[in-house]
């Protein structure tokens, strides 16, 4: 796999540094990578819910938002998203992920401070004040690739009856958010086409390794996959059998504030 670090090299002054490149894959695979980085002292992501599905580039554009990303998952036969959702200490309305499952998927936490951390659901307060966006799998932590061949750490294979398909096969577009001690990432690669294959998720895993993030989450993927960054929609969503112009409608999303 191609490392994307030249592409980030030299910004380390720059409160938002973004870029687009092709990856190599195996087999002669390639696929286009989208990456936002924020700087921590300037940016802080905020967990967004939307009341009705809608598409990110529609609600950025309407409330001036220039940097957002997709959120977690939904599911489609009550129109609500899928797993925990808490915004300043309350929590949003959400289907549960299946029982055991629900305590051990990846979340995204952002403390009343602004404080940000990513791991499993159980480390963070039932209650959490602050935002908690919860997603998974985890794909870095403590710096390690969390993509195992054959462990389904966090059950979205054994439960893939909540999903379209089992996300864990195959390479498909996928959005990630990914930290270290200076930085945030935002990561959303293409995909679904012969020349522009999207990622698996271990794949997905070594992106944020090569770029620095010491712990990252994997969203919401396939057609619904959407990066805004300088208020546009800067991949191309690709999903049941066709490209969403401006993005497929989702449920929530994280929004990059400063």
């Amino acid at each position: 796999m191609s490392p994307l670090l030249d592409a980030a090299a030299n910004t380390e002054t720059a409160a938002v540094h973004r870029f687009s490149s092709v990856v190599d894959l195996d087999s002669g695979a390639k696929t286009a990578v989208h990456v936002a980085r924020y700087a921590r002292q300037e940016y802080t992501p905020r967990v967004v819910s939307f009341e009705k599905e809608t598409c990110l580039i529609d609600w950025c554009e309407a409330y001036g938002i220039s940097e957002a990303l997709v959120g977690g998952f939904f599911w489609r036969p009550s129109h609500k998203a899928l797993g925990d959702v808490w915004i300043n200490g309350e929590a949003q309305p959400s289907e549960a992920f299946v029982e055991p499952y629900h305590k051990v998927r990846g979340s995204l936490h952002i403390d009343a401070l602004g404080d940000l951390a990513i791991g499993p659901r159980h480390l963070f307060a039932n209650k959490p004040a602050g935002d908690l966006l919860q997603a998974g799998p985890l794909l870095v932590a403590n710096g390690a690739n969390q993509i195992t061949e054959n462990l389904d750490h966090e059950g979205f294979s054994i439960a893939s009856q909540q999903f379209d398909s089992d996300i864990t096969i195959g390479r498909h577009p996928r959005a990630a958010i990914g930290l270290d001690d200076k930085h945030i990432w935002s990561i959303v690669c293409d995909g679904r086409r012969p020349e522009d294959t999207g990622l698996s998720l271990a794949e997905l895993a070594d992106v944020m390794m090569s770029l620095g993030a010491t712990s990252a989450l994997n969203l919401d993927g396939g057609g619904s996959a959407s990066q805004v960054s300088g208020g546009r929609l800067r991949n191309h969503a690709r999903g049941d059998g066709q490209e969403y112009l401006r993005g497929r409608p989702i449920y929530t999303a994280i929004a990059f504030v400063c």
